[in-house]
């Protein structure tokens, strides 16, 4: 049976961070490699169910820059894996309306990797019914720390004042600028960590963990994750009454 969410009340953005491919391949003594190609129909079901539904921005943890450190074999797997979605998907993004965007030092990728990338960003740019925003070797601190350096070049070139950068000024330094920030953050697997995701971006962001495992994750868990999401009162550090009255 499924959840029941009011349309009129949806996230405009929801993160999500994929996690327990290995633990599900595990659990069915599979390979880790055959986890994330199970992660991988997820993805797929995740995304055609949140354009659907009206989501905004979804954005996926697709690789993290710490997920440099696994074995080279599974490192080289998750990247075909990458490539084949994108070569499959790009004509189903252009079909359902939706564009791709990319957060993280892409340069780190593979140079076929960045290609597809690239030409599937290019071939999408117009539409508008929703943005998928994949985040590749990413990394919520690695994020902050090039905002800054961006901020310290055009203070020293003298485009911005000290007083002029402000939080929403920040904001414009970071991977996600022209994005709003997520209303709702889903962590699949049970664990209960942010894993260096969004760090800025997240302050005032619902977070909800369930111990679904990545691979098992699909539409009426997301629709749990949404419902969830919607019984809850976002006050952003204000009472109750202060909401009533707005």
């Amino acid at each position: 049976m499924s959840e029941e969410v009011d349309k009129k009340n949806l996230p405009r953005h929801i993160a999500i961070i994929m996690d327990g491919n290995g633990r599900w391949a595990k659990q069915k003594n599979l390979s880790r490699i055959r986890g994330h190609m199970k992660g991988v129909e997820s993805v797929r079901e995740v995304v055609t169910a949140s354009r659907e539904l009206g989501i905004k921005v979804l954005t996926l943890y697709a690789f993290s820059i710490e997920n440099w450190k696994r074995p080279k074999d599974e490192v080289l797997a998750l990247m075909g894996l990458l490539k084949k979605y994108l070569l499959k998907e790009g004509e189903e993004m252009l079909k359902n309306d939706i564009r791709l965007s990319v957060i993280g030092s892409v340069e780190d990728l593979p140079v076929d990797v960045q290609n597809i990338l690239q030409e599937t960003i290019r071939k999408t740019e117009r539409c508008d019914g929703m943005i998928l925003n994949l985040a590749l070797s990413y990394g919520g601190r690695s994020e902050i720390l090039h905002a800054v350096q961006g901020i310290l070049s055009d203070f020293q070139k003298g485009k911005i004042k000290a007083e002029e950068i402000t939080s929403s000024r920040f904001s414009q330094y970071l991977w996600t600028r022209g994005l709003p920030d997520p209303d709702l953050l889903i962590r699949t697997s049970g664990e209960y960590r942010i894993s260096n995701f969004l760090l800025w971006q997240i302050a005032y962001t619902e977070l909800y963990v369930t111990e679904t495992l990545w691979p098992d994750f699909d539409r009426e868990e997301l629709l749990k994750a949404i419902a969830a999401y919607q019984s809850r009162e976002r006050r952003f550090g204000m009472i109750s009454e202060q909401l009533e009255e707005e």
